[in-house]
């Protein structure tokens, strides 16, 4: 579009945890005038709501059965995006080892899937100038008609590296290892794994600084909207 606005694009960003994703597309969605959605918080978020209602996380069947009772909302704005459920913020509870350590339990259950999914797609869909929704599998399963796909990736080393970086006082071995065991949970569940869509654009990000990350994320957007 010549001398119009923007086309709203939407931009699908997946891969596993420790690849700079949440970094990379809260800056990007800022940089280029993007809502952001961060998917990974709300199945936390839902997870959060099952631990604190002394849900069986071990039951899939008593997840399933609660799986549309919480109110999750999720605030797009990407330099300060937020999280409810019931109109509680949650953004900090959910980042707890607590809560990691049991949502891939929680996410590998089909109904929490449909729910989550459906809430994906109503919050993108609602995006007028576009959006970066970051995840596992929203350029294969949530958003598969996504203008852009971007699937991250990065050496487990890397990866646990930065990840015990986040997570203060965090062993790096153990977070490797933590790390390698919920990739393999969540790229052999059967409702929707992470996996890497046929038309995404591979990012290695095992040797680049976040800010190279950016910038090439950034130009791929870029390319996008300009119709290339």
């Amino acid at each position: 579009m010549e001398n119009g606005a923007a086309k709203p694009v939407i931009v699908a960003i997946d891969g596993p945890s420790g690849t700079g994703k949440s970094s990379t597309s809260k800056a990007v969605a800022a940089q280029v005038g993007l809502s952001y959605l961060d998917t990974g918080a709300q199945y936390r978020a839902i997870t959060w709501w099952m631990v604190t209602n002394g849900i069986d996380i071990d039951d899939p069947s008593a997840i399933a059965a609660v799986a549309g009772k919480p109110e999750i909302v999720s605030g797009t704005d990407p330099a300060h995006p937020t999280i409810t459920v019931d109109g509680t913020d949650v953004a900090a509870p959910i980042r707890t080892q607590e809560i990691t350590s049991q949502v891939s339990a929680v996410s590998a259950v089909p109904e929490v899937r449909a729910r989550i999914t459906e809430l994906q797609r109503s919050v993108a869909a609602a995006a007028e100038d576009g959006i970066v929704v970051e995840g596992r599998d929203i350029g294969t399963t949530v958003l598969p008609d996504a203008d852009l796909k971007i699937f991250l990736t990065a050496s487990p080393e890397a990866r646990a590296a930065r990840r015990s970086g986040e997570l203060k006082g965090a062993d790096v071995h153990a977070t490797r290892e933590a790390l390698i065991k919920r990739d393999t949970a969540d790229s052999s569940r059967k409702t929707s794994p992470l996996a890497k869509a046929d038309d995404a654009v591979e990012v290695d990000t095992t040797e680049l600084t976040l800010q190279q990350v950016i910038e090439c994320v950034v130009t791929l957007v870029e390319e996008k909207r300009a119709g290339k």
